[in-house]
């Protein structure tokens, strides 16, 4: 009898062990799936705040305010071109000259750097990432500007004076703030951004990949290209876009240094502006039926230009992915 009863017992415990598992289980669901409806909820309550504050100006204007340059609150008639040419122009030029930069320093933190200056040097980076934008901005006006007005503006000018297409990339009055300067101020603020991502994916290959390349005779350089790259490459992209994502939304430091133009110029030195800037500096003195709802729709734009963005990146990732599966 006692056997019987402790077998009950047994089998009884355990079922409602087992159900116990189950309901947590259960709870366990309900949360994540909370979590990643109140996420869409987000998603969906800030797009439909959007376009309901720029409805007006969709009514007033459609789709021509995409393409129209001119921006003037005085007659009410506004246009997008110019904020959305210097967001993609300023945000092109810094991952043009963050991306060759940041891949170059996680490979020397990973495979060049004596291991007593490798810490140091990581600490470094991370602090750039922490300095608030306001501060590369104010960095920017008064240390980097002037540097570039009175010494490299004048030099790019006069180098590039007769070599077509890019005499008229490098023309114009060396004013130190435009779009140049911008884009030197926001390649600074996303490269720890790319080399952090980049360094910490380089140190993910096999090392046993590595000492095989090196045993057959490959150089450093070949062992990175035909090996470490490939291998990490998709992990590349992915922080290379996560600096994009950064770029494009960039705000303070754009507006101090970018000299706030609603204008498109050829020339990289010249005054510009981009979304971001454009709505930081008119939003508090913004009057009119059109103006504010112009404002946010250029806030729509920019949200629309940065879900793509991150859209083709997950898109490349997923293929990149697929390729080296395949492989």
């Amino acid at each position: 009898m006692a056997g019987i009863a402790l077998e009950t017992y047994g089998t009884y415990d355990r079922a409602r062990t087992v159900r116990g598992f189950g309901r947590g289980d259960a709870r366990f669901r309900v949360l994540t799936l909370a979590a990643a409806l109140l996420v869409v909820a987000i998603f969906l309550g800030v797009l439909a705040a959007l376009i309901e504050g720029a409805w007006p100006a969709i009514k007033a204007f459609g789709l021509p305010f995409l393409w129209t340059e001119k921006w003037n609150p005085v007659t009410e008639k506004f246009g997008a071109l110019a904020p959305i040419y210097g967001t993609l122009v300023t945000s092109f030029l810094a991952m043009l000259i963050a991306v060759p930069v940041g891949i170059g320093i996680a490979i020397f933190l990973t495979e060049i750097c004596p291991n007593a200056f490798k810490r140091p040097i990581s600490i470094a980076i991370e602090l750039l990432a922490g300095i608030p934008s306001i501060i590369y901005g104010i960095w920017g006006l008064f240390v980097l500007a002037p540097f570039l007005q009175s010494t490299i503006q004048p030099w790019l000018i006069d180098v590039f004076a007769n070599v077509p297409v890019l005499s008229s990339l490098f023309e114009g009055p060396p004013y130190g703030i435009g779009v140049f300067t911008a884009a030197l101020i926001l390649s600074i603020m996303i490269l720890p951004f790319i080399s952090a991502v980049t360094r910490d994916v380089f140190e993910t290959a096999p090392p046993m990949l590595k000492e095989a390349a090196y045993g057959l005779g490959c150089t450093r350089w070949e062992v990175m290209w035909h090996v470490v790259l490939p291998y990490s490459r998709a992990g590349v992209v992915g922080g290379a876009m996560l600096a994009l994502g950064r770029a494009l939304g960039e705000t303070m430091a754009i507006t101090f240094v970018i000299g706030n133009a609603h204008r498109i110029s050829a020339s990289l030195l010249a005054p510009g502006t981009t979304i971001s800037a454009a709505i930081a500096n008119e939003f508090t003195e913004a009057l009119g039926d059109l103006y504010v709802p112009s404002l946010i729709e250029l806030g729509l734009i920019l949200f629309f230009i940065t879900f793509l963005v991150l859209a083709s990146a997950q898109l490349m990732l997923r293929r990149l992915e697929a390729a080296g599966g395949k492989k």
